[in-house]
């Protein structure tokens, strides 16, 4: 989990520290809040969130939640548990309970909220009143940043958060700890960490080069891989400032003239790096942070198979959620008629929200330098498309609709930083071996085609 958001198995400051740190209302007034300016946000009620992820409640809001007499009401009532025990033996923790069918004890048939209909929105465990929102330090204030797990953030439906400072200061007040000046700023590399003004030009330069028109996401993405890649092996000792945002500036430029879409190359990538790749999306396609996850020997053990059958990538794929039928893996191999109407647009949107509001490095990404961090989220990009192929091939489709990256992206999304495997050394192994191997960028181009 990012570092002071809220959703399932937190990873990162929030597990530890929840009660411990307060902003008072006076210092929270004036503390700066940069906003994503591309994305729109409003609830629709589609109880999702309700339903895929496990809220860990603190104790204080374990007792409120007792103090509430839920049973004597009759919606909920005495025979249902309203808070039960969650997390592994060794790490318990204490969660809101779910029903038979998955949803919430506290989601009502109208989708809504019964502590909210009935005590008001700050009644609710704060992970429920931060959700889709993450909060993370910019040296003198905080950035915004949205998990698109959410169909509405991935619809772009709602209220433009740019317009939203009011109510997302007052969620701010909760979370944002009292230190927030004195965090440092992410490293570039290993050894190599600017302050805040310099760190923000390496990201404004990611930024840029994702923003730009005249490509297609594709694209923009292998330019920035490269430019990043150049970064990898420099030093910046002495290169700060104005001379900092000249090289950036520089190396970008050498990236838009290495890459255009006329120029792109699809070249299939090696056996190896597809072993990889398969058992990363195979991560994102699971249902780690959910509820209903298997637990236990049998889960494990369950999870273990899965993942051998990824490695392996013949046969069938295993069914490891719903919407996920059994195809052939080498289905997924072949071409899919490239990017749906409407799909350079989200994913362009979805890689500048999590550039913007710094949702890919340092404490909101398993504390991970910015080069290891944006590679990581690129790959995020292949797997997207994996996903999507397998959603459509589950319905013997063999080109990929808008809706299928729409859904791919939630799926993948409600782990990226979030799911406790992600931090963990086989995945940021595997990370960094396909980057070695220059094998990101093929993939990417492969499994967009």
């Amino acid at each position: 989990m990012s570092s002071w958001s809220h959703g399932a198995q937190p990873v990162g400051f929030e597990s530890a520290n929840r009660q411990a740190f307060f902003v008072d209302e006076k210092s929270m007034a004036g503390l700066k809040v940069e906003l994503p300016t591309i994305q729109n946000w409003s609830c629709h009620s589609c109880s999702g969130c309700c339903r895929q992820h496990a809220i860990e409640v603190t104790d204080e809001e374990r007792q409120r939640i007792l103090d509430q007499r839920w049973e004597d009401d009759e919606a909920v009532g005495p025979d249902q548990p309203t808070i039960v025990a969650g997390g592994p033996i060794w790490n318990r923790s204490q969660r809101l309970a779910h029903r038979a069918d998955g949803a919430c004890v506290f989601l009502a048939d109208d989708g809504l909220c019964r502590i909210h209909a009935k005590f008001g929105e700050e009644a609710k465990p704060l992970a429920c009143r931060v959700y889709p929102y993450a909060f993370h330090p910019t040296g003198n204030g905080v950035t915004v940043s949205l998990r698109f797990s959410c169909p509405s953030v991935v619809g772009n439906r709602g209220k433009e958060i740019a317009k939203q400072t009011t109510e997302l200061r007052k969620i701010a007040r909760a979370v944002v700890p009292k230190n927030l000046t004195d965090w440092p700023a992410p490293e570039i590399s290993p050894g190599q960490r600017p302050d805040w003004p310099d760190f923000r030009r390496f990201v404004e330069a990611l930024d840029t080069t994702l923003a730009g028109s005249d490509a297609s996401i594709t694209v923009r993405l292998l330019r920035a891989l490269f430019w990043i890649n150049l970064v990898s092996e420099a030093r910046f000792d002495a290169v700060k400032g104005s001379r900092l945002t000249e090289f950036l500036g520089l190396i970008n430029e050498a990236a838009a003239g290495e890459f255009t879409d006329e120029t792109i190359e699809t070249k299939e990538p090696t056996g190896l790096a597809k072993t990889q790749f398969r058992l990363l999306a195979g991560q994102y396609a699971r249902r780690d942070t959910a509820v209903d996850l298997e637990s236990g020997w049998r889960g494990h053990w369950q999870r273990l198979r899965y993942g051998v059958r990824f490695a392996r990538g013949r046969g069938l794929t295993p069914r490891v959620q719903e919407c996920f039928s059994e195809v052939p893996f080498e289905s997924l191999e072949q071409p899919f008629g490239g990017l749906p109407d409407g799909a350079d647009e989200l994913l362009t949107r979805y890689f500048r929200v999590k550039i913007q509001g710094l949702a890919f490095c340092g404490p909101a990404y398993y504390s991970v330098p910015l080069v290891e961090g944006f590679r990581s989220l690129v790959l995020i990009y292949p797997s997207v498309f994996w996903l999507a192929r397998w959603l459509a091939a589950s319905e013997e489709r063999k080109t990929l609709a808008l809706n299928d990256v729409e859904r791919a992206i939630a799926i993948a999304d409600h782990h990226h930083g979030y799911s406790p495997a992600f931090g963990l050394r086989g995945f940021r192994s595997r990370v960094r071996l396909l980057a070695r191997m220059d094998e990101i960028g093929r993939l990417c181009a492969w499994y967009a085609r």
